[in-house]
């Protein structure tokens, strides 16, 4: 079986979103990892290594099903990132950017009915829940903190902690 070759470009062009974002999540990490708050520097490390994984499920999504793979041009990430505000900010921009592409993509599944992709996808919304919505949560605790660094960075903690527990209690 060979995915549509529509579906198959669209694809190609949000591989190229994912790496994007892998990169820019990156530039932030060492951004924040530079100014001496560790727990940004790795929560957004964190974030890069789950975009570049992303971008591996649609390499092997296409590959899988015989299709072309062609990543696009990725252009270069914001650098000038000047608060955890500005990189909370921009990092929502992003996942309601990316949130969209799949949306899009995911009618183009259903018009092209290939329901093999429409159901990849489905985790694909899923993830993108949790990221708005923790993006969306450390742009509101950074707007509270200002420019108080270190309660973001405590903040930080305490979602780490509190996800370990999390997972902790799942086993």
């Amino acid at each position: 079986m060979q995915i549509n070759s529509t579906v198959n470009q669209a694809i190609n062009k949000q591989i190229g979103m994912e790496f994007s974002a892998y990169l820019q999540y990156l530039t932030i990490s060492t951004h924040f990892d530079v100014e001496g708050l560790s727990e940004l520097a790795s929560f957004f490390k964190a974030q890069a290594e789950d975009e570049r994984d992303h971008a591996e499920r649609f390499i092997n999504h296409v590959v899988a099903f015989n299709g072309k793979l062609e990543i696009p041009t990725i252009n270069a990430p914001t650098s000038n990132v000047k608060s955890i505000e500005e990189a909370a900010k921009l990092s929502l921009d992003w996942e309601m950017k990316v949130t969209d592409a799949i949306n899009s993509l995911l009618k183009l599944s259903a018009k092209e009915e290939d329901h093999i992709t429409e159901n990849f996808l489905s985790w694909f919304l899923d993830e993108q829940l949790e990221e708005l919505s923790t993006m969306n949560k450390l742009l509101k605790v950074a707007r509270r903190a200002g420019e108080n660094e270190l309660a973001v960075e405590e903040f930080m903690v305490r979602q780490r902690n509190q996800n370990s527990n999390n997972a902790n209690s799942d086993t």
